[in-house]
């Protein structure tokens, strides 16, 4: 995999980094961009690919990104497929910082030391050259303009900018809602993108714990889960038969 061509995981950070102020937007779900990016880059490269809401390692020949190669030797440690939410979800300490890191050592952004409260060391990092940045979103901006099918990475791109909540940071105020609506709607042009970008709502969400349903298994879990109807007013409930006999052996 040559280095000729940003990665997601770079281009989402890119797109997070704010230029006035120097800091990424939603810093938090940004983390669990990050680790789903870098599934998203890992399929397009060929190494993974989709088992249902699982991941699994078809090809375990590294790519030549150290950062993507770690991601992908971990996978393949797992052994068997494993549940996209559970990667995600899972500890990802430093990975933004691993990103920038390597953004800054490409020249693409610049680290600039400040203090907070005149007292806390801080970091900001300041794009070198924003028509990067510029074409990236331009990218996102004509999908959502021409309603085209985006290229498979524009479109896993959209997917998970509007998983992590960069939408009104990109398409801010009223004057952008009809934007963010569209690139919610190009969630639907990459399975792999789309896959990713819903378990990343799922970890925000808490629902990593529970596997996604299908409509009938929502519909009998419903139906289980239904209160038993009550009484009549006045009417006693009669006990089961058999149902006292039961309570008594024990």
């Amino acid at each position: 995999m040559g280095r000729s061509r940003r990665t997601i995981p770079e281009e989402l950070l890119l797109l997070a980094l704010d230029p006035t102020t120097g800091t990424t937007a939603q810093p938090q779900s940004l983390d669990l961009g990050l680790a789903g990016a870098q599934l998203v880059e890992l399929a397009l490269a060929g190494r993974i690919a989709p088992d249902g809401d699982r991941i699994a390692v078809v090809v375990p020949r590294p790519t030549g990104d150290p950062t993507l190669d770690c991601a992908l030797e971990l996978l393949r440690r797992r052994g068997a497929p494993v549940r996209a939410v559970h990667w995600i979800g899972g500890p990802r300490l430093g990975l933004r910082q691993t990103y920038l890191s390597h953004l800054e050592r490409c020249g693409m952004v610049q680290a600039v030391p400040g203090q907070m409260c005149g007292v806390l060391p801080t970091t900001r990092y300041q794009a070198t050259d924003t028509a990067i940045s510029r074409e990236i979103k331009a990218r996102l901006d004509s999908a959502i303009r021409t309603g085209v099918p985006p290229d498979p990475r524009t479109a896993a791109l959209a997917a998970l900018a509007h998983a992590v909540g960069l939408g009104k940071h990109l398409y801010p105020g009223n004057e952008g809602r009809s934007s963010r609506s569209r690139l919610r709607d190009l969630i639907r042009h990459d399975p792999m993108g789309g896959l990713v970008a819903h378990a990343v709502m799922d970890v925000q969400n808490g629902a990593a714990a529970q596997p996604r349903r299908s409509p009938a298994q929502a519909g009998r879990q419903a139906t289980a889960a239904r209160p038993a109807p009550e009484p009549a007013r006045g009417v006693p409930m009669q006990p089961r038969r058999g149902s006292m006999a039961r309570v008594v052996a024990h």
